[in-house]
């Protein structure tokens, strides 16, 4: 894994980098799907943890 991956990212930064909503990252955290960091009043996530999120399927 890069250090790039290992590196915590604001919620907002990973939501425009994957093109999902904000609200959305923050209730997959709420639900347990995602994990996320606190730190002091920031949250944070591991971009390599967002991407794991996503499962290629076949094309239509």
């Amino acid at each position: 894994m890069s250090n790039t991956q290992n590196t915590l990212r604001s919620v907002k930064q990973e939501a425009q980098r994957v093109g999902i909503g904000e609200r959305t990252l923050r209730r997959w955290i709420a639900e347990g799907k995602l994990t996320g960091y606190k730190a002091g009043k920031l949250l944070r996530v591991r971009p390599s943890d967002v991407d794991a999120l996503f499962v290629p399927t076949n094309s239509f």
